[in-house]
């Protein structure tokens, strides 16, 4: 089976939303049409997600997410692949676009300053401005900007207590966030205003926009970035990274965590490889097995759900 290239996008708009489910029905015929594949979220405060379709069919299908939608527009990022990173569409209707949890966080009323791309070297260049990675440790492991702090969460969730304990004397602070594609520190950036901090940026298109602008050698940008896909993580120019996903504990592993006696294709990684029981770890060789079985007829068995 020869593999296809796809055009990839990934986006998101707060915008309200009336009858999320009604706009369920409709979008999924209209997109299964378009053939694509991937992830949409559809929340009463917008919609988040990253679809997989042919080059020529992507323009359309964008437009008609906008259209079913009712969104005034839909900035988007776009990339490529040597076939789709995802196997089936789905569409899901949730309480929050990117959940944050039972706080005052709304962007819909109030959200902190964007910046552009080509305007954020400037920003965390300078030493008064206190810069916040609001994505995951294991994200910010594999990559990050120059400065930046991590909040040492596991999930979005615990962000805003992170926020409670450590920044709670920052309120005068100027502080800078960036996130993957920009909806989690947009999200963060309406919750630092609603408790009270006066000076809030965040990086417009997050990483993903930054690395698509930004020359390599003006960047300040350092290692990949994690995306939520088979792709793993992406370079400048949105060019795949040497990265995989371990089918253990479906953390990224690099080619160097990949030389190492503790991975096990398939299997376990470092990250894991002393946690995974010997059951586990028989049950994910049999897993691997039967995906190398796959692989070998042409067919392909259900990777991790990603």
């Amino acid at each position: 089976m020869t593999a296809t290239p796809v055009s990839i996008a990934a986006f998101y708009r707060f915008q309200r939303l009336a009858d999320t489910a009604a706009l369920k029905s409709e979008l999924l015929p209209k997109l299964k049409a378009l053939d694509v594949k991937g992830t949409i979220l559809l929340a009463n405060e917008g919609v988040n997600g990253t679809v997989a379709a042919l080059p020529d069919k992507i323009a359309d299908v964008i437009a008609c997410i906008q259209q079913i939608c009712g969104l005034a527009e839909l900035e988007h990022k776009l990339s490529c692949a040597p076939a789709s990173p995802f196997l089936r569409l789905k569409v899901k209707l949730k309480n929050e676009i990117v959940t944050i949890g039972d706080v005052q966080a709304d962007p819909n009323t109030k959200v902190g300053e964007y910046v552009a791309p080509q305007d954020w070297n400037t920003l965390i260049n300078d030493p008064e401005v206190l810069l916040i990675d609001t994505r995951n440790s294991y994200e910010y492991r594999i990559g990050t900007f120059n400065r930046a702090i991590d909040p040492h969460t596991d999930s979005f969730s615990q962000f805003p207590d992170w926020v409670r304990h450590q920044l709670k004397e920052k309120k005068k602070t100027k502080i800078a966030m960036f996130c993957t594609g920009g909806i989690r520190c947009e999200k963060a950036s309406s919750y630092l205003l609603h408790e009270g901090f006066e000076h809030v940026y965040h990086l417009k298109g997050g990483i993903l926009k930054y690395l698509e602008c930004i020359p390599p050698e003006q960047s300040l940008w350092r290692g990949a970035c994690y995306v939520f896909d088979e792709r793993v993580a992406v370079g400048h120019g949105l060019a795949i990274a040497d990265y995989e996903t371990c089918h253990g504990c479906l953390m990224p592993v690099s080619k160097a965590d990949r030389t190492t006696p503790l991975y096990e294709e398939g299997v376990c990684c470092p990250a894991c490889a002393k946690t995974l029981t010997e059951v586990q770890k028989a049950s994910n060789r049999e897993r691997q097995k039967q995906f190398n079985l796959a692989k070998i007829r042409g067919g392909q068995h259900l990777g991790p759900k990603l």
